[in-house]
């Protein structure tokens, strides 16, 4: 099991889309369990509804955590997808 913490630069957080593309993104990696924690909510990443109810706003730091299968691959796939490709 490994984590890593990032923080959310995307200016309206986690809505609709950016939650949906987070959770395609973990739905790719099958052999790996991926959960998220921010506050006090910890969720699975790979459940859009999980994502949305977290309410993950703008300058919220999120950790996520990939335990299996690829689970290295896994979490530089998550945090890139956090860090680069969300920041619009």
């Amino acid at each position: 099991m490994i984590s890593k913490a990032v923080k959310i630069k995307n200016p309206t957080g986690l809505h609709l889309r950016p939650a949906g593309m987070f959770c395609k993104r973990a739905a790719e990696f099958d052999e790996c369990n991926i959960t998220f924690h921010v506050d006090n909510t910890t969720g699975s990443a790979k459940s859009v509804l999980s994502v949305l109810a977290a309410c993950i706003k703008q300058g919220d730091e999120i950790e996520i955590i990939c335990d299996g299968k690829d689970e290295e691959k896994a979490l530089e796939a998550m945090v890139h997808l956090i860090e680069v490709e969300l920041e619009e």
